[in-house]
């Protein structure tokens, strides 16, 4: 049996991959997951209420743009975050969770061709393993531009060669990134949309993580786009509730853009992608239209993100994050320093490595970091964070 090769190229899943690495080996001490971003804080405990209340709704057929009900949500949400006014009806669609939103997108509106040459999406690197899969899908090569300390964590795309830009139809952008927690301002996006427009591309931005911020609220693409009078239909911009309002289960995101894109988006995953039930969408609706249990989720982030400053003072090479949940350690070899980890406290951190490839200028920016999610309470975290600190110095002495 013949499989496509047009996957050939995708390397193994993170998860699966570091579950081989730990196979067989003995752990130092009780297993602890700090490696995915799954929050553990709790649901907001009005969700249920409103499940039951529309559970007549799993009888049918959801609308495959989402309801009234939930676009409108989303559109007030965007105004009151952003300032951004845009419609309910024609620039929002519904995602049954952002990875599908992420990888349709490529599938939706990447042209076959560019330039008579094959297309090229580039990508943030390290980067969630959806936006090379989506590259691959649609047929384009999936080009990774490394985010280094140097750059903020963020890709310089600016780097890039004319003739991979020149054939270039999307750039895939996480702000805040994952898993550094690098934060775009205006500068940043100016220059960005800049590039789009002299090479003739469109921005996706990946804007999971923007409501979990230390002090400033991060700048959205939409925000940006506004001010520099960037053409909203050269913007895709992506949300979800896993980490805004701790609800990953219920699969719940969306997509807003200019009115063509979005039409356009809508036309072709109206063929291939299920709809979020109604009463998980009515759900959906309530958190968006709610800011209290966020302001409570960013506190708690926020006391972690102290204890990880304090665990970590000293450590060189420690960068605090601007937002998101994630450490990004510096480590003398990736994979080696989460075997040391696991051997000797039995924590899980995940490899940077598993989240990078070779970048377009050979670099590698995954193999000297780990990635350390900050999800569980602030006492497990904290004891975690001390028992890594400990290794980690103790394997830079024996490093030299």
């Amino acid at each position: 049996m013949q499989f496509p090769d047009r996957f050939a190229d995708l390397a193994e899943y993170p998860f699966p991959r570091l579950r081989a690495l730990l196979t067989g080996q003995t752990p130092g001490g009780p297993e602890f997951l700090m490696t995915i971003g799954e929050p553990k804080h709790a649901l907001p405990d009005f969700v249920g209420p409103v499940v039951a209340e529309h559970a007549e709704g799993f009888r049918g057929y959801p609308p495959n743009e989402g309801i009234p009900e939930l676009r409108e949500a989303i559109a007030g949400w965007l105004e009151r975050r952003y300032g951004v006014s845009v419609s309910p009806e024609t620039q929002v669609i519904t995602l049954n969770g952002t990875r599908e939103g992420l990888f349709n997108a490529a599938l939706a509106v990447s042209p076959e061709n560019k330039n008579s040459r094959r297309p090229a999406i580039i990508i943030p690197n390290p980067y969630y393993p959806c936006y090379g899969a989506a590259a691959l899908a649609s047929g384009a090569e999936p080009v990774p531009v490394s985010a280094m300390p140097e750059t903020g964590f963020l890709p310089d795309f600016e780097t890039l060669d004319r003739e991979i830009l020149d054939r270039t139809t999307l750039a895939y952008v996480c702000s805040p990134s994952n898993p550094q927690g690098g934060v775009a301002d205006e500068a940043y996006w100016r220059r960005l949309f800049a590039l789009a427009e002299k090479h003739d591309f469109m921005v996706l931005a990946d804007e999971c993580y923007a409501e979990i911020y230390r002090d400033t609220p991060p700048m959205g693409a939409l925000e940006a786009a506004r001010a520099c009078g960037f053409d909203p239909e050269r913007l895709l911009v992506f949300h979800s509730l896993s980490k805004r309002s701790n609800a990953a289960g219920l699969r719940s995101g969306f997509v807003a853009g200019g009115e063509k894109t979005i039409q356009e988006f809508k036309r072709v995953r109206s063929y291939f992608c299920a709809p979020q039930p109604k009463p998980l969408q009515y759900a959906a609706a309530a958190l968006w239209n709610d800011e209290a249990h966020v302001e409570e989720n960013r506190r708690l982030y926020r006391e972690k993100f102290e204890i990880a400053d304090r665990v970590f003072a000293g450590f060189k090479g420690y960068q605090p994050p601007q937002a998101g949940f994630f450490l990004w350690l510096p480590v003398w070899d990736s994979e080696v320093a989460t075997l040391e980890i696991y051997r000797k406290t039995g924590i899980q951190v995940l490899p940077g490595a598993y989240l990078s490839r070779q970048s377009w200028d050979g670099s590698d920016p995954g193999e000297g970091f780990i990635r350390v999610a900050l999800v569980s309470g602030a006492d497990e975290v904290e004891q975690g964070l001390e028992k890594i600190r400990s290794v980690l110095d103790e394997g830079i002495n024996e490093q030299g």
